[in-house]
């Protein structure tokens, strides 16, 4: 069992920048592809990023020039930083890592982007 725990959303002006945090209970990302998700009212929910064991990269096209996906040394934190926020990137963000055939989900920060 693998608990993620997220931090960092919230509300910011159009333009403006969010990192998100998700931290594992166990030292897991260096084994397993994880990434964030986002969903936003009434649509499904979208892969933002994607980092794999060997920090290859995925991003969505809508994000690509604005996010960047990391992870820290010690392997237990994943962050997702954002700039140029406009308002289509209002979601909750989840973050999620792919263990073998089983897949973990945060609980979703709020991402709000006012104009």
């Amino acid at each position: 069992q693998v608990q993620l725990v997220e931090s960092g959303g919230g509300l910011v002006q159009a333009g403006g920048s969010l990192r998100l945090s998700c931290t594992a209970s166990r030292n897991i990302f260096s084994l397993y592809w994880m990434g964030w998700y986002r969903q936003a009212p009434g649509e499904q929910r979208e892969l933002v990023a994607a980092l794999s064991t060997s920090d290859s990269t995925n991003y969505a096209d809508s994000v690509k020039d604005r996010v960047t996906i990391s992870r820290d040394n010690a392997k237990t934190t994943v962050y997702l930083q954002m700039h140029g926020l406009a308002p289509r990137d209002r979601a909750v963000y989840y973050c999620y890592v792919q263990v073998v055939s089983t897949t973990y989900w945060g609980h979703g920060p709020q991402v709000t982007v006012s104009s």
